[in-house]
């Protein structure tokens, strides 16, 4: 039995050495790191102590290889993940600007994980309790149709439903797209939205209202995250906000990631809310100050050690 189990993209990533380097103009990249929202979460998941899965595609090259060596390594079940002879590993490039803005340019909808199938789900989902849905791997019908079914299974099982929308208003424009993720959200237990992702998400301007919607939708906790000013949770109960912990940043990618996947991990471990807002902001923290999206994944001890440090 695989308890915590996620879906899409897991990719070589691609840094600007440079503030202000344009992707258009020619530099020097830091790379390849570990990357893909769905692959940090499910690595922090590991180190966590969970038994945790990811399902996805590579290409039969030497990112692929490093890239599952990587997830093995830290603890993944890796037998989901198909390598694809005739496809190449999905991959992304990023530059940070001094204003703290990024600009990315991703392969991923042309990558060997565009090609995951629903068989390669198999056995993986039996007694799953936790299935995780990042937004950035529903790119195509075909993944957000595999993200339906998966859903469905979890669900009849007795299994919870994780989500992070990463709603942006260009992706919710496409035909279908906001349906599609509304259709997700009445089916997620524990949401995770970014900024002001809820607010366009359920076309509410308020968070109040926005939050109340999420929560007639069926969503049953959501866990709001602020970057450095910490986050704020709420449970249909009542909101509670945490600061978050001051470091220096080094690089933000992949840091909602290692969050949302200690809160939800934790949660799903039997800690209560409380306590895994704190670990949450914690992992949050411990990923901005290392370079490398993947770099910042913690085990518990590293957390602990991390918290008293900051307390």
């Amino acid at each position: 039995m695989t308890e915590i189990v996620t879906f899409g993209e897991v990719l070589a990533e691609f840094m600007a050495t440079r503030i202000n380097q344009r992707l258009g103009e020619a530099g020097q990249f830091a790379g390849p790191y570990p990357g893909g929202a769905p692959a940090i979460f499910i690595d922090q998941a590991a180190k966590l102590g969970s038994s945790a899965a990811l399902v996805s595609a590579v290409g039969n090259d030497d990112f692929g290889r490093m890239l599952v060596e990587r997830l093995r390594a830290d603890g993944v079940e890796t037998s989901s993940i198909a390598t694809l002879a005739d496809e190449t590993t999905a991959s992304a490039f990023v530059t940070y600007y001094d204003d703290g803005s990024r600009d990315f340019i991703f392969n991923i909808a042309n990558g060997a994980c565009a090609k995951i199938t629903e068989d390669q789900f198999g056995p993986v989902l039996e007694g799953c309790k936790l299935f995780h849905i990042a937004g950035s791997a529903l790119f195509s019908e075909h993944m957000i149709e595999l993200a339906r079914r998966a859903v469905q299974r979890v669900k009849a099982g007795g299994g919870r439903i994780s989500f992070d929308p990463n709603a942006r208003k260009e992706i919710l424009d496409r035909p279908g797209v906001r349906e599609a993720l509304t259709e997700l959200l009445s089916s997620t237990d524990i949401l995770l939205p970014s900024d002001d992702e809820l607010n366009v998400l359920v076309e509410r301007e308020a968070e109040d209202e926005a939050v109340a919607r999420a929560f007639e939708l069926g969503v049953s906790e959501i866990v709001l995250k602020r970057g450095g000013d910490g986050c704020r949770y709420y449970d249909g109960s009542g909101m509670r906000e945490l600061p978050g912990f001051k470091v220096e940043e080094v690089d933000p990618t992949g840091a909602g990631d290692s969050f949302g996947a200690t809160f939800c991990t934790l949660r799903s471990q039997g800690m209560a809310a409380a306590d895994a807002l704190v670990y949450a902001n914690a992992a949050g923290a411990s990923a901005v100050s290392r370079q490398g999206a993947m770099e910042g994944t913690s085990t518990r001890e590293q957390l602990d050690a991390f918290i008293a440090s900051h307390s």
